[in-house]
């Protein structure tokens, strides 16, 4: 009898955030990733459905990383009853007791919808209990004829792509894929010969600035800024996007590119997680390991404040311009940027830079889109702010890219099931392989399943 493979596209779709897939072997059930579904707000409501599945019938949970978009629902899995293990990087188990803990904190409070039963230290606790770290290839042995294994994907800390080794045919989840050349991360792992992909396409449709570009722009940006004597706000993740950014702005203090100026990191968890990258350095690329074996701390440079304390976030505001100012969260939908952003849009002298990805909704998107006043913590702010945004620093491969990475293994490739980009995205990427390489690829839409050959 003819083997095969089912996959269940449960989140993912139609979407950058919620991702969410349900592989089914023989009578083992696996997910890949269980992420929050980010629109308006850090968590939409459509996130307290009930999972398509049965939660007490999933085997292992891979985790590709540890951005809560894919990972943030967990503590709802085990408040259903999962009781399987969870596998990822050692990198991605360390990064995610502050990741859940931070979205517990804020996630916890809402009783209206039964989220502090679910949000608990409990489920927590009994989600690391559960979970196993392994070192990139290592080989996980399921089954006689099932092998698993995480390949560098060169995105965050620790993020890795999921390969199913099922009867010699070859299952790749990218999880997201790292926009190589990294300050930080060494390049996103060639594969050259995979059977089927389920891919991201965050930016299926477009590219992004040169590397040598984007450091030019930022150098502007805050030239530009130090001029007018204003405030440069720079919304931001707290995993990685910081990280990248210190490193960047590290590099333009030491080599006197930009002027000296306070510099305030003002993202707690940001801070926190920058420790786990400490006890990590072996997964960085060797100039950052370089660079690290230099300074007593991962990022110190003069004019570098840590401000961990509220008291010391709201002091921001009495130090006198010019500065920069940057805090968590990246697409402005929470987080200690909420009250810069609300403080500092009404004047002209001020820029708002964007770096990363803004969701469809968000405030960082509409910001993005030219809106003149914008609803921040329950209230209208005018945005009179000078607006920038450098894609280049997006920790998403661009369409080229996305392209090149397929480019590698097409020979044996047999299908392309396009995920985790806005439907523009996922469609253009869809029509971009089919015209350059000739690959049967498609959208899939949520909830749909497909079985393939093994």
């Amino acid at each position: 009898m003819e083997k095969t493979a089912k996959i269940t596209f449960c989140g993912g779709t139609g979407s950058v955030t919620g991702s969410n897939f349900l592989l089914e072997i023989e009578d083992k059930k696996f997910l890949i990733d269980c992420g929050l579904i980010q629109g308006m707000k850090l968590a939409d409501d459509i996130n307290w459905d009930p999972f398509p599945y049965d939660s007490k019938e999933i085997d292992i949970l891979f985790i590709s990383h540890a951005h809560i978009d894919h990972l943030g629902r967990i503590p709802k899995l085990i408040h259903e009853g999962f009781r399987g293990k969870i596998y990822s990087t050692k990198p991605t188990k360390a990064l995610a007791l502050p990741m859940l803990e931070d979205t517990a904190d804020i996630l916890g409070k809402n009783k209206d919808l039964g989220l502090d039963k679910i949000y608990t230290p409990e489920n927590i606790k009994s989600a690391l209990s559960q979970w196993v770290g392994f070192d990139y290839h290592e080989k996980i042995k399921i089954a006689e004829n099932l092998e698993v294994s995480f390949l560098n994907a060169g995105h965050i800390l620790g993020s890795a792509m999921t390969l199913f080794i099922y009867n010699g045919k070859k299952i790749l989840f990218t999880g997201d894929l790292g926009n190589s050349p990294s300050p930080l991360l060494p390049d996103t792992e060639k594969v050259t010969d995979i059977d089927y992909l389920i891919m991201e396409s965050v930016y299926g449709d477009r590219n992004h600035e040169s590397r040598d570009d984007r450091r030019k722009f930022l150098e502007e940006t805050i030239e530009d800024n130090y001029k007018r004597r204003g405030t440069l706000v720079i919304p931001t993740f707290s995993l990685e996007r910081s990280q990248e950014l210190l490193f960047e702005l590290n590099t333009l203090v030491e080599n006197n590119r930009i002027p000296v100026m306070p510099i305030f990191f003002d993202s707690p968890l940001a801070i926190r997680l920058t420790e786990v990258f400490k006890q990590f350095k072996s997964y960085l690329n060797e100039n950052a390991q370089k660079a690290m074996s230099h300074d007593k701390y991962l990022f110190d440079f003069p004019g570098l404040h840590n401000t961990l304390k509220s008291e010391e976030s709201k002091m921001i505001n009495n130090v006198p311009n010019p500065k920069i100012v940057i805090a968590g969260s990246g697409m402005s939908t929470g987080g200690r940027i909420v009250h810069h952003e609300r403080h500092y849009l009404p004047d002209p002298n001020n820029t708002l830079l964007l770096t990363g990805y803004q969701s469809v909704g968000t405030p960082g998107r509409l910001i993005q889109e030219g809106v003149k006043t914008v609803r921040i913590t329950g209230e209208d702010v005018v945005v009179r702010a000078h607006i920038v945004t450098i894609s280049g620093y997006s920790g998403h491969k661009d369409s080229d890219g996305l392209l090149s990475f397929v480019e590698d293994t097409q020979d044996t490739l047999k299908k392309i099931f396009v995920v985790m980009g806005e439907p523009k995205s996922a469609l253009f990427l869809v029509q971009k392989l089919r015209d350059n390489l000739g690959i049967e690829a498609y959208a899939p839409e949520a909830g749909e399943s497909v079985t393939l050959p093994c």
